[in-house]
């Protein structure tokens, strides 16, 4: 049976109400951030520092850029102090195995290469024809990204296995699909994936859709930023009607709203498969086979920045970098204050509902079994990871049964799995033959190159990027 999500809606609302769960936690707790320099740390941690009812422990910071670990370690006793924050001590290594012993909850954030493979990620690509927009998660710069990022993540959970086999482990680091599958596979660790398309995309759909968030109704499955809301309703009345009479006229050029008219890949997938789907038109454009194969699709169904603009990310993540960095710097000197209200990052909230046994319901990537033999997607492969909704509490994150997708979208999902699957394979075996079929599998890539074309371009980003992708055979 498929798990109800007005359930999840009246948690988040009456968690956010409250600031935190009922109850108190019976201990301490010791935090580790793998790739503690990145975007999320701050407010993470800050997150978790906020749990009412929390006994405090230690923070421990890892990254091997070691500027960015000491001022991310001062930005976090800057908040400690700013914020009165007691029964906190943060620690800070750029050797992860000096700090992992004792570690309960395991954050992993990593970024690896920095900067020096971003363009390489789009500009050999974009030579055979495959435009991107984000290129952080599927085609060539997903594929390339995880081949770097996946030896150096399957370390970590090694290292993890022997100095804190207790750990619960949440990633954030894209790509998520195939960084979680791999782990799956090759680690005996609990992972799970976190994202905040899910719930995101909830708030913006009822937005849209003028309705009250908690009072729709709704159910979401599938996988990392491919899920579909296969349930959206108010007051027993689905909102798709609605929600498809404004897509129509956004797309015909006639939008109801005009602040509202973009997001164009999400609207025609919508009407053309049945149901909204979890990510933004750029990061989605680049799932599928339909929306970037050529000028003319760009121009129609793509817009600038998130919307699908043309190398999005290549062209603007040095200066994000950059401007986070600075910020950063900022936070520390006190010239920008650090007064954030908790988040809907699910990271405290996992925390927090397995500390004090109170179930608390996210929507998480996991492997595809039920623990008993069967899957949570019946109709999408068992040795894969899916997101669904999974209830959390004493006894760790429990994932739920979905059932069947319908069939045309778990066959998008699909066609998403076998790249993962054969990425997974290329991560844990170093194997270069599987990355090439992997890319040679993907919707966007196939659409635009041949085989033989696909070929070349892989083993030319091999080269570039040869630096990051030691081992490979």
């Amino acid at each position: 049976m498929a798990a109800k999500s007005k359930g999840h809606a009246e948690h988040t609302r009456d968690a956010q109400k409250q600031q935190g769960l009922p109850g108190e936690f019976l201990r301490p707790i010791k935090v580790t951030v793998t790739g503690a320099g990145s975007f999320f740390t701050p407010r993470l941690l800050s997150d978790i520092m906020r749990i009412p009812g929390n006994r405090g422990g230690v923070l421990a910071l890892v990254d091997i850029d070691a500027r960015r670990l000491r001022v991310m370690k001062k930005l976090v006793e800057k908040l400690i102090a700013d914020q009165d924050l007691a029964g906190w001590e943060v620690i800070a290594s750029t050797r992860r195995t000096e700090v992992l012993a004792g570690t309960d909850y395991l954050i992993n954030t990593i970024e690896v290469s920095g900067l020096d493979c971003v363009r390489h990620d789009n500009d050999i690509p974009l030579k055979y024809g495959v435009d991107q927009c984000i290129g952080d998660t599927i085609g060539p710069g997903g594929v390339f990204k995880a081949l770097r990022t996946g030896p150096v993540w399957l370390d970590i959970l090694r290292d993890a296995e022997d100095l804190c086999p207790d750990a619960q482990v949440l990633n954030y680091t894209n790509p998520m699909n195939a960084l979680c599958l791999a782990a799956g596979r090759a680690q005996s660790l609990p992972v799970v994936g976190l994202c905040h398309s899910v719930q995101g995309t909830s708030h913006l759909l009822a937005r849209r859709a003028g309705v009250p968030y908690e009072e729709m109704v709704w159910e979401c499955a599938g996988i990392n930023h491919l899920a579909w809301f296969t349930r959206l309703e108010h007051r027993g009345r689905s909102l798709y009607p609605k929600l498809m009479r404004m897509a129509r006229r956004d797309l015909e050029g006639k939008p109801a709203n005009p602040d509202d008219a973009g997001d164009l890949v999400r609207k025609d997938m919508m009407l053309h498969f049945g149901a909204f789907i979890t990510e933004s038109s750029g990061h989605l454009s680049e799932y599928l086979p339909y929306y970037r194969k050529n000028r003319k699709a760009i121009k129609t169904y793509c817009r600038s920045g998130y919307q699908g603009g043309s190398s999005f990310y290549a062209d603007n993540w040095p200066t994000w970098r950059a401007d986070a960095d600075r910020k950063r710097d900022a936070l520390v000197s006190g010239k920008e204050p650090m007064e954030w209200n908790r988040s809907w990052e699910y990271a405290s909230w996992i925390i927090e509902a397995r500390e004090k046994d109170a179930p608390f319901r996210i929507h998480g990537n996991v492997m595809n079994t039920d623990g008993y033999g069967g899957r949570l997607i019946t109709n999408l492969l068992d040795d894969g990871c899916v997101e669904v909704a999974c209830m959390v509490d004493r006894n760790g994150v429990n994932p739920t049964r979905y059932g069947a997708l319908p069939p045309q979208m778990a066959a998008i999902c699909a066609s998403n799995m076998a790249v993962f699957d054969l990425l997974a394979t290329a991560i844990v075996e170093k194997s270069k033959e599987a990355a090439i079929h992997a890319l040679t599998l993907d919707p966007l890539t196939a659409a635009v190159c041949s085989p033989a074309q696909i070929k070349a371009m892989a083993l030319e980003l091999f080269a570039a990027e040869k630096t990051f992708l030691r081992g490979y055979r």
